[in-house]
């Protein structure tokens, strides 16, 4: 056998959906989490209900590198399907676990080693009930891994009886599925593949979570008391996990009146034209959509924008345009919702790069929306969304929600006078008042067409100018308000790399792959637009600035650039559109093969 690796492999389940291998590879997970060590999960899912291809690949690496690996070690092949095409995905020297069924002859590879089961006769000798036996062939697999990585079994165990908690029966032959896959592998299997696993204690104070149900959390922590959706995929769950929410924590005991409201709309347009129109009335509201969506809500981004009025808008980026790929992730909206509207429209976008973050983007974002008065846009993907990632524990919050500047009837009559549109403070926000407001100066009338600074309708030139130009100037002031870009610098490195969102995954792992080839970089995570001076400054400390993107354009860069002067000559892009979740090794080459060197 050769030299052991422990705690360092990619696995992939290859199987058909709906064919109920989820419940198998999320205890798989769940399992390698409770042993310590540091995993990830990605699930590579069909845009229809049931018997398309799926694959659920686990990351597990001792040093932390979570992100999608581009070459596969072990292979778990259930479906014959993409049996020939799965086979090609494995590294040489890998390992194929595969249903001894499917016929071998045809395009078999002698550089990776083979270990055939009998799946479906396994499952036939020991489960009686034919439904039952497709769903825990499944249960047998995780046996077989159990076995030849040498898992914890007590672990494994208390993860299976976690996930089926309150069906005992379901317990009982879920474990004996696990047994039967055990027994067989330590009496028909000898093994000579080097991989295995040992407990670490890298997980303490961790927990598995998606970044939508993050999300939805932390929109509840920060106030949200409006939801106004319409489903898409990938961000249905985001709204599904915060009504959940909701409907838990958002209920008097004492009376059972709910304190908060939900419309699922006719379509997006309905959706966030509700959003509005709640977050105009004082409600901390929001809706979550997909590019499509986004596509659909731009007049009403151009009015929320042109009117000033706070509301939160999820953007859980799949592949685009049209419906493009919809089960696969994209950085692909960037542009379109920083611009959402004809005319001029610049929109604040939140990156999110973990599930922590999406909790605290979430709180944050309705912060912003109030405190600047208008749509602020949080930029999550399917990857980060939809897919289970280890995070660190969230912190309760504990500072008060900032409304912005809200005037209330005391105020009011202390003013004496109240313009809607006027700049007071100099900082390009005006005060708003909320309906309902006790006061004869409180009502003003809200239009999307034109208006002076006393909210009266006009069509002067130069109150159109001013009131444009005010617009810019508080995109100009929200700088001041969002998320700072995060650096990581290494001593005396002049090449300089630029990433956003779930890029960041990758790049601690794609940053030391560099550093193999003697190229040491400086690293800026950008969290947020509009662009702050750390951005331009990181320009002026670079010889050159590589920023990567999910996309086929560069949208980020391109806004960058924009801004950048004379630096704007040192910026390169790099970009991977393919539609899987990005990979280190990726980064890396691609970013090489502009310092014209080779991997």
């Amino acid at each position: 056998m050769p030299n052991a690796i422990v705690n360092d492999c990619s696995i992939s389940m290859a199987t058909v959906n709906g064919s109920g291998s989820q419940s198998a590879n999320n205890i798989l997970l769940k399992t390698i989490f409770r042993m310590g060590i540091p995993v990830g999960a990605k699930n590579l899912f069909p845009s229809n209900i049931a018997g398309l291809p799926t694959w659920y690949t686990l990351r597990l690496n001792k040093n932390g590198y979570t992100a999608r690996k581009k070459d596969l070690d072990i292979l778990v092949a259930l479906n014959p399907a993409t049996w020939q095409d799965d086979l090609l995905s494995v590294k040489k020297d890998g390992l194929v676990i595969y249903n001894s069924d499917y016929p071998l002859a045809a395009g078999k590879r002698e550089d990776v080693i083979y270990y055939p089961v009998p799946f479906k006769k396994l499952a036939e000798d020991n489960f009686t009930e034919i439904k039952l036996r497709k769903l825990l062939t499944n249960m047998i697999y995780v046996g077989v891994l159990c076995e030849l990585l040498g898992m914890d079994f007590e672990i494994l165990k208390s993860a299976i009886t976690d996930n089926f908690a309150s069906k005992q029966k379901v317990v009982e032959s879920n474990l004996k599925a696990v047994q039967v896959g055990i027994d067989y592998a330590k009496a028909s299997i000898k093994k000579v593949d080097p991989y295995r696993l040992e407990k670490m204690d890298k997980n303490d104070d961790k927990i598995i979570i998606d970044g939508n149900s993050a999300a939805a959390l932390g929109c509840l922590y920060g106030g949200c008391t409006v939801v106004a959706w319409y489903p898409i995929t990938p961000s249905s769950s985001l709204c599904e996990s915060l009504i959940d929410y909701m409907e838990e924590f958002r209920v008097d005991p004492k009376t059972g009146k709910k304190k908060f409201a939900v419309v699922q709309a006719e379509d997006e347009l309905a959706a966030i034209g509700m959003t509005l129109g709640a977050g105009w009335a004082g409600a901390r509201s929001m809706t979550a959509t997909a590019g499509p969506g986004i596509s659909l809500m731009s007049e009403f981004a151009g009015f929320g924008y042109f009117t000033e009025v706070p509301a939160v808008i999820f953007d859980i980026q799949r592949v685009g345009p049209s419906t493009g790929l919809p089960t696969r992730t994209m950085q692909g909206d960037i542009d379109s919702a920083y611009h959402l509207s004809h005319g001029d429209t610049q929109h604040p976008l939140l990156f999110p790069a973990n599930p922590e973050e999406c909790f605290e983007f979430a709180q944050s974002a309705f912060d912003l929306a109030e405190r600047l008065q208008t749509p602020i846009f949080v930029m999550s993907d399917l990857d980060l969304g939809m897919n289970f990632w280890t995070s660190s524990k969230f912190k309760v919050p504990t500072k008060p929600f900032d409304r912005g500047k809200v005037l209330d009837a005391a105020a009011l009559t202390k003013l004496g006078k109240f313009e809607r549109y006027r700049d007071v403070d100099g900082d390009a926000i005006p005060y708003r008042t909320l309906p309902g407001t006790d006061h004869p100066l409180a009502a003003y009338f809200l239009r999307g067409s034109g208006h002076n600074e006393a909210a009266k309708y006009t069509e002067k030139s130069e109150d159109y100018v001013n009131l444009m130009a005010r617009l810019k100037r508080k995109h100009e002031t929200a700088k001041k308000y969002v998320p700072k870009p995060i650096l990581n610098q290494d001593a005396g490195a002049k090449v300089g790399i630029i990433a956003y969102g779930t890029t960041d995954l990758a790049m601690t792992e794609a940053r030391d792959l560099l550093k193999t080839q003697n190229i040491k970089t400086n690293y800026l995570r950008v969290r947020a637009l509009p662009g702050t001076d750390e951005i331009n400054q990181f320009y002026k400390d670079n010889d050159r600035v590589y920023v990567v993107e999910q996309n086929r354009d560069g949208q980020l860069e391109k806004i960058i650039r924009l801004n950048l002067g004379s630096e704007s000559m040192k910026s390169r892009s790099v970009v991977l559109y393919d539609g899987l979740p990005i990979d280190a090794k990726s980064i890396a080459e691609l970013v090489l093969n502009q310092e014209r060197a080779t991997l």
